[in-house]
Order: C-alpha cells, then sequence, then structure tokens
C-alpha cells in the first residue's frame, strides 16, 4: 500500500491520496529516506505531495506508540477555534517522518489551506540554528566557546568591556550579563541592530558575564559576527551553504522577501479574532535571532538533524556541544506554569532550552514574532518529537507538543488544548 500524503483546509474538509510505488520512489530519491519496515510492506510514514493536499486516511495511520488520527481529530478541532488562523504540525517517531499537515488558511477567511509547504517565520528557534551552526564551527576547531566574544565580533560591547570577559558560549547561552530583552524596543522601531549592539556598553551589568541568566535577541545576533568570521562569508550564506541546503531544507530563507515570495506562505494576523497584518521587519535584520522562514515540512527535517540522524551536517561532538546545558534557568518553570506539571527542571544549551519531562530529557525551544508563534520538541534518544508552526497570536497551539510527547511517553492523556474545557464552556 502507498504512503499517506497529508494536508487539509480550514474546517478539516480534504481528500485522501496514496501514493503509489513510483511515487514513493519519487520522494525517496528527494531525500526522505525511507525505512526498511516501509520498503518490506508494513505501513510507511506520512508524506506529503505538494501538488495535492489531502488529510490522513483513518485506516492507514501507523501503528506506533503515538495515536495520529486522535491527533489528527485534535487538531481539526484546534483548527475550528475561532483564535486560530492556521498551523502545520510536523511528527518524527523513531528517527522518521510519519505526519505532516496543514490546517486552516493561509489568511483568515480566504479558503487557502495552509499545508505542509507552506512557510511560516520561525521566530526565536532561528536561535537554535546560529547554535548549532557555531558549536559545528567549533566541533570544526574554527571557533572557540570559550574565547571572549570580542574576538569574533567587532559590533558587540557590553558595559566595562565585559565583552573581553564574556566568552561566545556565555553570548549563544543567554548569560552576556545585561537584562533580559535589552534595546528590542528600539529594534522594532527600526534601529540598525550593530549600532545597538555597540550601545549596550551604555547600560549597567546586573551580574557577571557567565554568572546570570537574561533572554537577548539584539545581543543574541552577534553570533552572526562569529559565524562571518570564522567562515568568511557572510551569515547566511554559511548557514544555507553548510545548514540548509545539505539538509534538503529547500524552503528555508532568512530574509523578509523569502517569505513573501514564496509558492504558499501564511501572512501574520494578531487579535483574539484573527485579523491579517502587515510581516514586519525588524528580526530580520537579527537574523541569528529570529531570522528563519520554512515549511514544516522543513522544520521537521531540522528536527531530524538535531536528533543526530544526519551526523555528516551536524556530527555527535557538535550536537552535544550545543545541546548541553550552560546555563540553570528556574524561571522557565514559572513562566511555563500550565506544564509544570510534566516539567521537572530547565536548563539552557546553545539556542536550545533543555527540560526534564516526566523524567525523560528533552530538547526545545519557541518563539514569537508579531503574527507569527512557533515551537520543537524532541527526545534525542527516542528520536521523537514535534514542531508546529502557526499564523496567529495565541499561544493555545504552544499545548500540541505536550500532547503529542504525552502520547510517545504513555503518559495518561490530558486536555492540554483545553478543547474539551472550551465546548463544556
Amino acid at each position: 500500500m502507498g504512503a499517506v500524503v497529508a494536508g487539509a483546509g480550514r474546517h478539516g474538509l480534504a481528500r485522501t491520496l496514496f501514493l503509489t510505488g513510483a511515487g514513493m520512489a519519487a520522494l525517496a530519491l528527494a531525500g526522505w529516506g525511507w525505512s526498511a519496515a516501509s520498503r518490506s510492506g508494513t505501513p510507511a510514514p506520512v508524506v506529503h505531495d505538494a501538488a495535492r493536499p489531502v488529510a490522513i486516511a483513518a485506516a492507514s495511520v501507523p501503528p506506533g506508540t503515538i495515536d495520529y488520527q486522535a491527533l489528527d481529530a485534535r487538531f481539526r478541532r484546534l483548527a475550528g477555534e475561532k483564535e486560530i488562523a492556521g498551523f502545520a504540525v510536523g511528527i518524527v517517531e523513531g528517527g522518521e517522518i510519519r505526519f505532516l499537515q496543514g490546517y486552516g488558511e493561509t489568511i483568515e477567511g480566504s479558503g487557502d489551506p495552509v499545508t505542509p509547504d507552506t512557510v511560516f517565520r520561525w521566530a526565536s528557534l532561528s536561535k537554535g540554528v546560529a547554535g548549532s551552526m557555531v558549536a559545528r564551527l567549533a566541533d570544526q576547531q574554527k571557533v572557540s566557546l570559550s574565547a571572549p566574544v570580542a574576538r569574533y565580533s567587532a559590533t558587540l560591547r557590553l558595559p566595562a568591556g565585559a565583552e573581553q570577559r564574556a566568552t561566545v558560549a556565555d553570548l549563544l547561552s543567554h548569560q552576556l550579563g545585561i537584562f533580559s530583552h535589552a534595546e528590542d524596543g528600539k529594534l522594532e522601531d527600526g534601529a540598525d541592530p550593530r549600532v545597538l549592539r555597540a550601545g549596550l556598553a551604555h547600560l549597567n551589568l546586573i551580574c557577571a558575564p557567565g554568572q546570570c541568566h537574561a533572554y537577548q535577541n539584539v545581543a543574541y545576533d552577534a553570533a552572526s559576527d562569529v559565524v562571518e568570521k570564522a567562515t568568511g562569508r557572510s551569515y547566511q550564506a554559511a548557514v544555507t551553504e553548510q545548514l540548509f541546503a545539505p539538509l534538503g531544507m529547500t524552503s528555508a530563507t532568512m530574509t523578509r522577501d523569502g517569505l513573501v515570495t514564496a509558492r504558499s506562505w501564511a501572512r501574520p494576523h494578531v487579535g483574539g479574532l484573527p485579523k491579517a497584518t502587515e510581516v514586519l521587519e525588524p528580526y530580520y535584520r537579527v537574523p541569528a535571532a529570529g531570522g528563519v522562514n520554512s515549511s514544516i515540512k522543513d522544520l521537521a527535517l531540522w528536527m531530524q538533524a538535531q536528533m543526530g540522524l544526519r551526523g555528516a551536517v551536524l556530527s555527535p561532538g557538535a550536537l552535544a556541544m550545543a545541546q548541553t546545558p550552560f546555563a540553570r534557568t528556574p524561571g522557565e518553570l514559572g513562566r511555563m506554569r500550565k506544564f509544570r506539571e510534566r516539567l521537572g527542571s530547565a536548563d539552557y544549551g546553545l539556542g536550545w532550552r533543555l527540560y526534564d519531562y516526566a523524567g525523560h530529557r528533552i530538547v526545545a525551544h519557541r518563539g514569537g514574532v508579531k503574527g507569527y508563534r512557533s515551537l520543537i520538541m524532541f527526545d534525542p534518544v527516542l528520536k521523537t518529537g514535534v514542531v508546529a508552526l502557526w499564523n496567529s497570536s495565541t499561544a493555545r497551539p504552544g499545548a500540541i507538543e505536550y500532547e503529542v510527547m504525552d502520547m510517545a511517553y504513555r503518559l495518561p492523556p490530558k486536555d492540554w488544548l483545553e478543547l474539551d474545557k472550551a465546548a463544556v464552556g
């Protein structure tokens, strides 16, 4: 039997298509990497044919720990909620991409469906790209994580000359010693981020570098200087050539133009009743902090690489560096209090959040810019995880990761998405 192709419209109305053997062969040549199980006749991973957006067939949901049919039903209900414009979900189970699905619309009320090839903004998931890229260079001995960040960045200046003491690892783990989100407001008002980074010298330190965690965007983008110094290429070119292209992430870009010229792209929406708004430029000017765009399909490929499945691109050494705890972040547990019963601890690596999830070590991050939000969460041992992208300002789809990981760990189901609560209310 062929594989199931995924994609759906606003209210879950869809068709089902089965790929023939020739169709599967074409996808395999495109880099999907079918498992031995799929070649031997057992159910194949869920994949997507960009030209034919359709839904999962209930009879063809692959067996395993994760109940894709149940999740699809939950996500369809979520797509009907008033604050949702559109979203896309990808799930990797046991190292294989098993689920790719789009829900809702690229523009509220347009009838144009989100598919697994629809491009969204990653927002702060971009920080994991910067952390991984620098870790890759460190693994190649082209960058030293313990060296002062001033060795590589000519734009970052910290109070009392602290750029000479703050290390590259401090930069990538948000431990520069300045207050959180420093100069974000000026960035959003249109100021040049390089000028803003130089102006950080006029602030006061809240702690010595490496001694406290305070989340950054303007300062974090000094990571682009590190990459450019080590490679002799622009940040965008180096990341594309060394990460995105070899991983087959053909939709991944780091500019506003890269988003709005995509064949299918999700417009940003704001408000409780989603209203389309303009795509803003500022965070594209700090690409290491928030500049990446892609489809959910390419974000799922990125997650596979982070699981250690593409060692020629991201080696075990590079992943170990990026996913090692560098900073304790107990405040994160308060911010995620809705999910506190699952989270036992929280740390930060190089562009990655690290949690204890019901006794399991997981790697994760979330992101948000005006009109877009995003998430990634995975278990690098089980090689199982979830990614999601959405084009509205509500945080509600953030609970998707908990519904998926609870299934992966065989934990008692809980209405994390609050769909049943909404139905009762």
